[in-house]
């Protein structure tokens, strides 16, 4: 266990901010999971819906340093490809 003040303070905001990145990880994963599930599903219209939110929320995770920003918009691009594929 760390001593200093200073050490002790980072420890309890490393625990903070993991657990806020495993929360958003976890529903950027969940997300990515519905508009998969629908496409597989060939249902368009909950694939585009799952995909309005999805996309958003994997930004704003992008924008907190969740994840890269790259890493973002490949699943945003790919997911998108997916569901345009249903409509056409």
């Amino acid at each position: 266990m760390a001593n200093h003040k200073s050490a002790l303070k980072k420890i309890k905001q490393d625990e903070k901010r993991r657990l806020r990145n495993k929360a958003v990880r976890t529903r950027y994963r969940n997300l990515i999971k519905a508009v998969r599930l629908a496409v597989e599903a060939g249902d368009a219209d909950q694939a585009e819906a799952a995909m309005q939110v999805a996309g958003p929320y994997l930004q704003r995770a992008s924008s907190k340093g969740v994840i890269h920003q790259n890493k973002a918009a490949r699943y945003v691009s790919r997911l998108t490809t997916q569901v345009a594929a249903l409509r056409g």
